[in-house]
């Protein structure tokens, strides 16, 4: 179409930073920057027509030609009001124009514009969308949107398609881009279809915001409600309970509390305790703070196992099948178990046929277990099944890293936050007042400045004490005395000397390369096969492979390390199968190169050769036994005694009185009275990045310096442990089981221990007491006659 009177011309330019003007409108502007009041100035003063057109980027003070559009509006100023430092403007647009050319091509202060022509056909689809928008927009009007009045007559009188759409285009909450989009479109049609896109979204914006404003309403007039409501119950409780009516108290949530504490059938006082907190509460206001700390405590008392217990199933043959069923090995700790469930079998039958007043063992109290050895032995499981055996309820308590006696008496009640002891709360979990609690890593115990857990835990252990414990938090007495508490630790150096006299250790030691072996083939195996989907058809362990795992990829007391190489094994070849690759069934020492890597550790074996200066040592660690080489060295010097390879005090100690007890019998040993002068030993114990202590190796030492003065080899296949003493006599050590077994692990064939060890014989295996000839020594030169290869003549025969 020809737009009449609407050539080029040269017009003042204005630019606009938000809510662009479109023809049919009128929109009051208000300027501020000084080249937009100029151009306002210069329009009025001329014709009233100045050009306005959108700004790129909202943020620039002052743009450039590349910062704005080239299509906007012409418009008239229709009126102007001025203030300090604005201009207000009263614009209403004419038609829709294209800059041509500038004026300076360094300012944007007038332009030549060219009106732009609409393509516009009113057809049957023109009218179609027409009459769409017009639906559209009068359903935003039933939803609440406020219009101008003038603008929603406008739109709902005008029949051009431009104009609808240009007054549509003004009244939608759309962008400055999506505006500047439907000013450029100069087909009116596709103008109509954009709109329908717009209007459509603004419906769903407009509902949704509906919604939310509904929705907000309904919960404030909710709380509103529910806060007369409650007012209004509350007045009428107190009208009822001051005409004695029952009602008030039994009704809705009280009443459901009222019934559990019933149903508890706690003591008699602790009841009367409970129902006046709960009457407190009754009188309280729905929104006052205590209200929900009286309701949780209530509630804990309710919850808690008053007079609920499991029977015990006392059935000693059974207790022996679950123990031998679970565990392999272990069978000291199995026959103290057994004879621990013994003694409560007899006690319960005494009470059962009325003897308890006659009995003996009438004041005879439950003894507290405690099991103590390396991590990953078993301790762990082995109250689990005293629990199954017994058929009570376990549950274990962490108490690695306590410091607060907060957590074993609980806080109380007048402490934000405060909850029950770990005590109560096993109890109140296990829903019984006579489970298997296992009190675990009891020997990690701290203490600080908020008390001694260690301490709190007298009362709980004790048997002439826990009948009536008290947790902070409950405030009101718990029979403890029903309740089977097994301890569990490392190391009983770092428990009170109070809280260990209250417990009967049961020492678990590390097991044996063939205890291990059996391990994995009845437990470990089948357990990792289950939980890798897999079956002893995908994968088969020889005894070869297994006892390569334990030597070579593992070194620990327990079997925690063998597990997790076994399912490292197993994942590798769960993942082979996932991918339809070939792979061994049966496993071989180099399939397990290949699944497992290199060997992580190498085992120590005893010597080739004989050699001067050298004897082999038995030592403890927590993860087992080990040997120990102890070499000594002789040079030039001044009588020095050089120590290395990191020995704790008490080695080195061990290290002055071997020297001590050799220059004082230099005569019984050959030696020159003087021989300490001209020389000085170095006494080396190889992997030095290892820290060694401990007295047992005294004897070792003492026989290494002597070969080394002497000039007479130490016997390859001997190996020594014992403490010794100025005067040469050997001494008691401990961890003999695993010394042992280290030495037959490694090959020894003699083993020279203190005479007072002896009886640490009888934990021995069989299997392994017959490959080792032991040599049982009161002093010194009866250890030196076994060690070296030739004896030294003037040392006595016997001590």
């Amino acid at each position: 179409m020809t737009i009449k009177n609407k050539s080029q011309r040269s017009l003042p330019l204005a630019p606009i930073r938000e809510g662009m003007l479109f023809p049919h409108n009128e929109v009051v502007y208000s300027f501020g920057r000084s080249q937009s009041i100029q151009a306002i100035d210069k329009a009025f003063s001329r014709n009233r027509l100045i050009f306005l057109v959108g700004q790129r980027k909202p943020t620039i003070i002052h743009p450039s030609q590349v910062d704005l559009y080239q299509i906007g509006v012409v418009a008239r100023v229709e009126n102007i009001i001025r203030g300090e430092r604005d201009m207000s403007v009263f614009t209403k647009g004419l038609y829709r124009a294209k800059i041509s050319r500038w004026q300076s091509a360094d300012s944007i202060s007038e332009v030549e514009i060219v009106p732009l022509e609409e393509k516009i056909v009113q057809d049957g689809e023109t009218l179609a969308l027409m009459k769409f928008l017009l639906e559209k927009f009068k359903q935003i009007l039933k939803l609440g949107k406020q219009i101008d009045v003038m603008v929603s007559m406008r739109l709902m009188s005008t029949t051009d398609p431009s104009e609808f759409a240009d007054n549509l285009a003004f009244f939608l909450n759309i962008n400055f881009k999506e505006r500047q989009n439907l000013l450029e479109e100069l087909n009116v049609k596709n103008r109509l279809m954009l709109l329908a896109k717009f209007i459509s979204r603004e419906i769903q914006i407009t509902e949704i915001e509906r919604q939310i404003a509904t929705k907000a309403q309904q919960k404030m007039n909710r709380s509103m409600r529910e806060a007369i409501l409650r007012e209004r119950k509350k007045t009428i409780e107190q009208e009822l309970h001051k005409l004695g009516s029952e009602s008030a108290d039994e009704s809705g949530d009280m009443a459901e509390l009222a019934q559990k504490l019933k149903k508890a059938k706690m003591p008699k006082e602790v009841y009367l305790k409970c129902n006046k907190e709960l009457k407190r509460m009754a009188e309280m206001p729905s929104m006052h703070p205590e209200r929900s700390y009286i309701r949780t405590y209530l509630e804990v008392m309710a919850e808690l196992p008053w007079n609920k217990e499991t029977k015990d199933q006392l059935n000693i043959k059974k207790a022996k099948k679950i123990l031998d069923q679970d565990h392999y090995g272990l069978n000291e700790v199995k026959e103290r178990i057994l004879e621990y469930l013994a003694v409560m079998k007899l006690k319960n039958d005494h009470n059962k046929n009325g003897l308890a007043s006659k009995a003996k063992n009438n004041s005879y109290k439950p003894t507290i277990l405690c099991f103590v050895g390396p991590p990953g032995v078993g301790k762990t499981s082995v109250g689990k099944s005293i629990a199954r055996a017994l058929d009570r309820k376990f549950t274990r308590v962490s108490l690695g890293g306590v410091r607060d006696e907060a957590e074993i008496r609980g806080h109380r009640r007048t402490y934000v936050g405060a909850m029950p002891g770990r005590i109560i709360q096993a109890i109140r979990n296990a829903k019984t007042k006579n489970p298997v609690i296992m009190l675990d890593e009891v020997d990690k115990i701290g203490n600080d400045f908020r008390g001694d857990p260690a301490a709190a835990l007298l009362e709980v252990l004790d048997p002439e004490q826990n009948k009536e414990f008290i947790d902070h938090y409950i405030d009101a007495p718990f029979d403890l005395s029903r309740v089977m508490f097994i301890c569990t630790g490392n190391v009983l150096d770092t428990v009170p000397p109070a809280l260990r006299d209250r417990l009967e250790v049961i020492r678990f030691s590390g097991y044996t390369e063939e205890e291990k072996a059996e391990i994995a083939k009845r437990y470990l195996i089948p357990k990792q096969l289950k939980n890798h989907s897999l079956t002893e058809k995908d994968v088969k362990f020889n005894p070869q492979v297994i006892r390569q795992i334990i030597r070579h990829y593992t070194r620990e007391a327990g079997v925690r390390e063998l597990e997790r190489q076994i399912a490292k094994i197993l994942r590798k070849i769960a993942r082979r199968q996932a991918e339809n690759k070939k792979y061994k069934r049966q496993l071989s020492l180099k399939s397990l190169y290949q699944l497992l890597g290199p060997r992580i550790y190498s085992q120590t074996l005893a010597e080739n050769y004989n050699m001067i200066g050298m004897a082999t040592g038995l030592a403890w660690t927590p993860t087992g036994g080990e040997i120990l080489f102890i070499e000594v060295t002789l040079m030039p010097g001044k009588g020095n005694l050089i120590l290395t390879g990191q020995l704790g005090d008490v080695m080195k100690e061990s290290c002055q009185a071997s020297l001590s007890y050799i220059r004082s019998r230099w005569q019984e040993l050959g030696l020159k009275k003087n021989f300490f002068s001209s020389i000085d030993i170095h006494i080396h114990v190889p992997e030095g990045a290892v820290p060694k202590d401990g007295p047992s190796a005294g004897g070792a030492i003492t026989t290494a310096i002597v070969s080394a003065l002497t000039k007479i080899p130490v016997r390859k296949e001997v190996a020594m442990t014992g403490e010794i003493t100025l005067r040469g006599r050997v001494l008691e050590i401990g961890g003999v089981k695993e010394k042992i077994i280290a030495a037959h692990r490694a090959g020894l064939k003699t083993i020279i221990i203190p005479k007072g060890n002896k009886k640490d014989l009888a934990k021995i295996q069989p299997s392994i007491k017959k490959d080792l000839e032991f040599k049982f020594v009161s002093h010194l030169d009866q250890a030196l006659k076994i060690a070296l290869t030739t004896s030294l003549p003037h040392l006595k025969s016997s001590h």
